[in-house]
């Protein structure tokens, strides 16, 4: 008798949310990620990267600044550059709108938003910087300019979600809805988006995770028990697909900054950061996030050959992937 792997027939689904104008579609799993064998996959992950409203190559990494060099003071080539790469999505930081730090107004914000959706035609997603008021201001702005444009807005939080929701709703824009690592959060914070009328079809969640260490193993966690209680329980508030905008915590770290002759025992610092980019990507991966938010090409390009293979098989492709230099010590 020929083996057969032992198989569970899960009763839930992940919903499809579809993104921007060409409709880039996330979600429609209904099994563990990878269990390809257990259920279908309509959708592989999507993966975006990241683009500043201003220039930041003063505060970024240089491995980072390297690879987006003569851009990095232009969203729109920033954002051209983006696609260039491979990402699948563009993820537009306002981080110009902070109130502690350059806090430009609203007006700014529509600015930059279309300067970058002139510029791409893959989904563009427009993030504020996680204070309630300003976000509120600026989000709304945009909501209302580029109404039908499909954008997709956040973080919208327990706080704001009345304000932004409602200018989403009205606008017919997608939602991230973040809440701090919670199980029992993010289930609220979608009933209350439901209750205000969103609907399902145009909430991506976002449960927050942190770089490398305590704070990912934290965040898988949460996002593991997330798809559970989506495909086990089918518990309809929670079948919604996950994002993790975990590149900006893995590029911040030390140990992403550390250049290599401070410390050659951590190897290459140009490859440091883009290993444990990818590092955390297969993580959230395996944990049900349907998007990555990232922010080197070359992590890009080896996790979506990464993917490709788990999902449609084949070979790897080792031209194809950038070279880890031996670090003598």
């Amino acid at each position: 008798m020929a083996f057969q792997i032992p198989t569970v027939k899960f009763s839930g689904k992940i919903n499809e949310v579809s993104l921007g104008a060409k409709k880039v579609v996330v979600g429609g799993q209904s099994a563990y990620s990878f269990h390809t064998f257990e259920g279908t996959f309509p959708n592989k992950p999507k993966i975006a990267l990241d683009v500043w409203d201003y220039d930041c190559s003063e505060e970024w990494p240089a491995a980072l600044v390297e690879a987006y060099k003569g851009v990095m003071n232009d969203p729109a080539a920033w954002a051209k550059k983006c696609v260039e790469y491979g990402a699948d999505i563009v993820v537009l930081h306002l981080k110009s709108s902070d109130p502690n730090d350059k806090n430009t107004g609203a007006a700014e914000a529509v600015a930059n938003v279309q300067k970058v959706i002139d510029a791409v035609d893959v989904p563009v997603i427009v993030f504020g910087v996680d204070n309630k008021d300003k976000d509120a201001e600026t989000l709304a702005a945009v909501a209302e300019k580029f109404a039908g444009k499909s954008l997709i807005l956040g973080p919208v939080t327990e706080k704001n979600y009345k304000q932004i929701g409602a200018q989403a709703l009205a606008y017919q824009h997608t939602v991230v809805a973040r809440t701090p690592i919670d199980v029992n959060l993010a289930k609220q914070l979608n009933i209350l988006l439901a209750g205000l009328g969103v609907p399902k079809e145009k909430i991506i969640v976002d449960p927050t995770t942190g770089g490398l260490g305590y704070g990912m193993e934290y965040g898988y966690s949460v996002m593991e028990r997330i798809q559970m209680a989506a495909l086990v329980q089918q518990d309809d508030n929670l079948q919604q697909p996950l994002i993790s905008f975990f590149g900006e915590d893995v590029w911040k770290t030390k140990e992403a900054n550390l250049p290599t002759a401070e410390n050659p025992q951590l190897g290459d610092a140009g490859c440091r950061g883009v290993l444990m980019e990818v590092t955390e990507a297969i993580a959230v991966l395996g944990a049900g996030v349907s998007i990555l938010s990232m922010r080197h090409p070359a992590s890009l390009k080896i996790v979506r050959q990464y993917v490709d293979l788990a999902y449609d098989g084949g070979a790897v492709n080792g031209g194809d992937l950038p070279k880890v230099p031996i670090t003598q010590f």
